[in-house]
């Protein structure tokens, strides 16, 4: 019988429980399909702690790649063993086996291993919208990106320099400044050691930077506040600190006239269309050796809680996966 990640009760990692699952065969828009590799994502841990509430008893995970083992009758895009991956609701990728809606799958070319596919979707999807939707970024454009050293933050890197911008970026330790200076950022931070704010604007000549994209939160918001250039954007996306607290605007938005935003990736991808042309994007620049992805570490599924702790603690440095 397959087995599942099973969440009752919110808390730390020792609230993940592998059991064995019954799935049964997909509705008719639905296909069932064998996970081979798992994205492991930081909002993974945010509905395991309840920082994002779900209901319960619930799988997790949002993210996987494998093959379809069966169709639901009106199902028309994929057949039985078709390469697919996908990153959306209902909760559940951290198992072996499952069904999902036809509509949250995208078909993964040849050339594209499950375990690269499964580390692409969320973290692909996301940079995709960050840098060509949220912010239209530009050849020439010099911007700032928290968390240079993690998954999302390899990828954005090396997208920004394949179209001519460039990034500086922050990271938490200084094993993680090789790390991001080899996925292409012009400057690395440690924000633990250095005010990155300070940094930053001596690096542009106290001119600022017109877009910061945090997936930190509470202990960099204000500070990329100071970052920012007049009218400049301030990306929020995450909150691998904490969720943020209230902003003051008069005094935190006001003077430079900035932009405050909170995006997620159901706003931009809002069908399979959608989604197939934003996979499709990252998978050609993969192909074409715009981006390259290094696996920072591979799991069992019954080691997810290990996973949990690893990157709740910040030990890992680049995409991991977890496999079933």
């Amino acid at each position: 019988m397959p087995k599942s990640i099973i969440l009752k009760k919110n808390g730390g990692p020792e609230v993940l429980e592998l059991q064995n699952v019954e799935v049964g065969s997909p509705g008719p828009d639905e296909i069932k399909v064998n996970n081979h590799a798992i994205g492991l994502n930081y909002i993974d841990t945010y509905h395991r702690s309840g920082l994002y509430p779900i209901k319960l008893p619930s799988g997790i995970g949002l993210e996987a790649a494998g093959k379809v083992d069966e169709i639901g009758s009106n199902v028309k895009e994929f057949n039985k063993g078709d390469n697919i991956a996908y990153a959306s609701v209902p909760l559940g990728a951290y198992a072996q086996q499952r069904i999902i809606p036809a509509k949250i799958a995208v078909k993964v070319p040849d050339g594209i291993s499950h375990e690269l596919a499964a580390t692409l979707m969320t973290k692909g999807l996301t940079t995709n919208y960050l840098l060509t939707k949220t912010y239209k970024l530009r050849a020439g454009e010099t911007v700032l990106f928290h968390a240079a050293a993690g998954g999302v933050g390899q990828i954005f890197a090396q997208w920004a320099n394949s179209i001519g911008a460039k990034v500086i970026g922050t990271v938490g330790s200084d094993e993680k400044i090789k790390a991001a200076e080899e996925n292409g950022y012009s400057h690395v931070i440690n924000y633990t050691k250095s005010n990155f704010a300070k940094e930053v604007l001596k690096i542009t000549k106290n001119s600022g930077v017109p877009a910061v994209f945090d997936g930190v939160g509470k202990n960099t918001f204000l500070g990329s506040l100071e970052c920012l250039s007049t009218r400049g954007m301030m990306i929020s996306f995450g909150n691998a600190s904490g969720p943020l607290d209230p902003v003051n605007v008069p005094k935190d938005i006001q003077p430079k006239g900035l932009y405050l935003t909170r995006p997620s990736i159901g706003q931009y991808f809002t069908n399979r269309k959608e989604l197939q042309a934003g996979a499709d994007q990252i998978f050609e620049k993969i192909k074409f050796g715009k981006i390259k992805i290094k696996i920072s570490k591979r799991y069992k599924l019954a080691d997810a809680k290990n996973a949990h702790s690893d990157l709740e603690s910040r030990k890992l440095i680049g995409p991991a996966i977890l496999i079933p």
